[in-house]
């Protein structure tokens, strides 16, 4: 499977966690989807998500089978297809939504979050379904390296890549120029989306040309 950009990890997450804590209300309409995705509480880093853009992102995760659409009434809805695309149990789902969602967390915050789609007896188990998350091939997630002042290393998400190196937290900015290491990987993520789409688009346009006869 290819990595995620992070709009489409950002809307995998939203469809697992609503499924959880709305279950009335699931599958999810693309309008329920979208503020989901642009929540400004249980989200880091914040996003402002434009129906289109959320639209592109379900297409992409579409045609990877990690999402389907549902059919029937007047509103298309979405789900979720994680746990058997990805081969996985509903806990080690939970725990990479919450990943997608927040960012990058300790096993005992991870525990914490969780709570509303997994209810793990302790932290020794969120650190077993995270070894065995890490030892998978490809590897799901990784420990990161303990950054200065932190008691605990903290776990990330390999669905959109490697995670680029972050700041320690509270790290004030240097800078009004500067862009933060999540932004950056966000950043490069897009860049790799928008290529391959430019390259889809300019192999249609060369096969249209050829069809037509035109140079």
């Amino acid at each position: 499977m290819r990595t995620l950009t992070p709009l489409e990890a950002r809307v995998l997450g939203v469809l697992v966690e609503k499924q959880a804590t709305v279950p009335d209300t699931y599958p999810l309409s693309l309008n329920a989807l979208v503020v989901g995705c642009n929540q400004k509480t249980a989200r880091d880093p914040v996003i402002e998500a434009a129906d289109a853009e959320a639209t592109t992102a379900l297409d992409g995760l579409r045609a990877l089978a990690l999402v389907f659409e549902t059919s029937g009434g007047r509103v298309v809805r979405y789900e979720h297809n994680m746990a058997r695309a990805l081969q996985l149990p509903g806990a080690a789902v939970a725990l990479l939504a919450t990943l997608m969602l927040r960012g990058p967390q300790t096993a005992a915050e991870l525990r914490l979050n969780c709570e509303r789609l997994h209810r793990f007896a302790d932290v020794s188990s969120v650190q077993g379904f995270l070894d065995e998350l890490a030892a998978k091939s490809p590897p799901r997630v990784v420990r990161l390296a303990r950054a200065p002042g932190e008691r605990e290393a903290r776990w990330a998400h390999l669905l959109c890549g490697e995670p680029a190196p972050a700041p320690p937290r509270g790290a004030a900015p240097s800078g009004d120029s500067e862009v933060s290491a999540g932004e950056l990987a966000a950043l490069q993520a897009e860049q790799r989306r928008l290529a391959a789409e430019l390259e889809e688009l300019r192999a249609l346009v060369q096969r249209l040309a050829r069809e037509l006869g035109v140079s």
